[in-house]
C-alpha cells in the first residue's frame, strides 16, 4: 500500500514538472491569476469607486505619492451667496452692505442692489473681467465716489444697473460692450455730448426721473439704440438728433414746447412716441412734424394744443386728451377722402378738450373707418 502511494505522488510531480517544462512562463501566468488579491498600496482600492479630490485638483504624481495639496481659499465673500447650481453668479443684495466686496474671477453676474453702498472704488471689478451683469440699483452711490476707470477692464459687460442712487453726473467712460444702461431715478442734470461716446452696441437707455435740462447731440452715435426714456426730467427741447434704429421714445413730463419739422424722419423704425405733459403749442409744431409713416402710437395728451396736428395715415393710436382743442379738422387725418384713401387710426382720445361732438365732420366716418374708439 505504501509503495502504491509513493508511485502515485511521483506521477503527479512528473506531470506538473512536464507542464512547467512545456510552458516556461508558468510563473508569469500564476502571478496574473493572483491579481484579484493583489493591489498597489499607492493606487485606489480596486473594489471601491474612486472619488475625485474634493477641492477640484486633478490627480497627479504629487497626490499619488505624497500629501494632498492644501485646499484653495474660499472664493465667495462671506457677506454673499454663490449657489453651486449657478457658479457664475454672486448674490449680495439686501444685506445692508456699505462697501463692495471682492468679486471672484469666475463671476459673470453680481447683484449688489438694495444696500447702503456709497462708492465704487478703482479696481473693485478688475479681478472679474468677464462680468456680464452688474446690479447696483437701490444704493447711495454718489458721483464723486465713483472711480473714473472703475469699468475700464470690463470688456464684456452688457447690463449695468445704477438706477435709484445719488448720481449727479453721467458715469464714464463706459464699456463699449454695454447693451442696457439704467441710470433712472438719480439727480443727473445734463448729458454731455461725449458721455455716451463709443456705445454703438447700446440698445436701451433709461434716464427717466432725473433733473436733466439738456441732452444736446449725445444720442446721435448710438447706432443700435432701440429704446430711449427721458421722461420726468426738465428738458425744454428734444435731443438734437435721434438714433437711426430707435423704436421707442419717451419724453413725457418735461417742459418741451416745440418739435422741429420732420424731426422723426431720421428714425425710420420709430413706432412709439410719448410727449404727454409738456408745453407743446401749435406754434411750436411744423406741418410735417408727426407725418412719419413708421409711427403707430403718438401721445400728445396734456399739452396746450388748440388744433389737431397732422399725422400720417399709418398711425393707429392718437392721444390728445387734456388739451385746448376746439375744432375737428378731417385734413389732420386724411388729405384725400375716398374709398381707397383712409386713415388706419383705431383709437382717438379727445376728451378733456373744448371740442363738441357736433363739430365732427360728416365725412369723418369715411376717413376714420377703422376707428373702434373715438372719445
Amino acid at each position: 500500500m505504501q509503495w502504491a502511494s509513493l508511485l502515485l505522488l511521483a506521477g503527479l510531480c512528473s506531470l506538473s514538472q512536464a507542464q512547467y517544462d512545456e510552458d516556461p512562463h508558468w510563473w508569469f501566468h500564476y502571478l496574473r491569476s493572483q491579481q484579484s488579491t493583489y493591489y498597489d498600496p499607492y493606487e485606489p482600492y480596486p473594489y471601491e469607486p474612486y472619488e475625485p479630490y474634493p477641492y477640484g485638483v486633478e490627480e497627479g504624481p504629487a497626490y499619488a505619492y505624497g500629501s494632498p495639496p492644501p485646499p484653495e481659499p474660499r472664493d465667495c465673500p462671506q457677506e454673499c451667496d454663490c449657489p453651486p447650481n449657478f457658479p457664475t453668479a454672486m448674490y449680495c443684495d439686501n444685506r445692508n452692505l456699505k462697501y463692495l466686496p471682492f468679486v471672484p474671477s469666475r463671476m459673470k453676474y453680481v447683484y449688489f442692489q438694495n444696500n447702503q453702498i456709497s462708492s465704487m472704488q478703482e479696481g473693485v471689478f478688475d479681478n472679474a473681467t468677464g462680468l456680464l451683469w452688474i446690479a447696483l440699483h437701490g444704493n447711495q452711490i454718489t458721483s464723486d465716489k465713483v472711480g473714473r476707470r472703475v469699468f475700464s477692464k470690463l470688456r464684456h459687460l452688457e447690463r449695468l444697473y445704477l438706477d435709484h442712487n445719488n448720481l449727479t453726473r453721467m458715469p464714464g467712460p463706459l464699456p463699449r460692450s454695454l447693451r442696457e444702461l439704467h441710470l433712472d431715478h438719480n439727480q443727473i442734470s445734463r448729458v454731455p455730448n461725449n458721455a455716451l461716446e463709443g456705445l454703438e452696441n447700446l440698445t436701451a437707455l433709461y434716464l427717466q426721473h432725473n433733473e436733466i435740462q439738456e441732452v444736446g447731440s449725445a444720442m446721435r452715435g448710438l447706432r443700435s439704440l432701440i429704446l430711449l426714456d427721458l421722461s420726468y426730467n426738465h428738458l425744454r427741447k428734444v435731443p438734437d438728433g435721434l438714433p437711426i434704429a430707435l423704436e421707442q421714445l419717451y419724453l413725457e413730463h418735461n417742459n418741451v414746447y416745440s418739435v422741429p419739422d420732420s424731426y422723426f424722419r431720421g428714425s425710420p423704425k420709430l413706432l412709439y412716441v410719448r410727449l404727454s405733459h409738456n408745453s407743446l403749442t401749435n406754434n411750436g409744431l411744423a406741418s410735417n412734424t408727426f407725418n412719419s409713416s413708421s409711427l403707430l402710437e403718438l401721445d400728445l395728451s396734456y399739452n396746450q394744443l388748440q388744433k389737431i396736428p397732422p399725422v400720417n395715415t399709418n398711425l393707429e393710436n392718437l392721444y390728445l386728451q387734456g388739451n385746448r382743442i376746439n375744432e375737428f379738422s378731417i385734413s389732420s387725418f386724411c388729405t384725400v377722402v375716398d374709398v381707397m384713401n383712409f386713415s388706419k387710426l383705431q383709437v382717438l382720445r379727445l376728451d378733456g378738450n373744448e371740442i363738441k361732438r357736433s363739430a365732427m365732420p360728416v365725412d369723418a366716418p369715411l376717413c376714420l373707418r377703422l376707428a373702434s374708439l373715438i372719445e
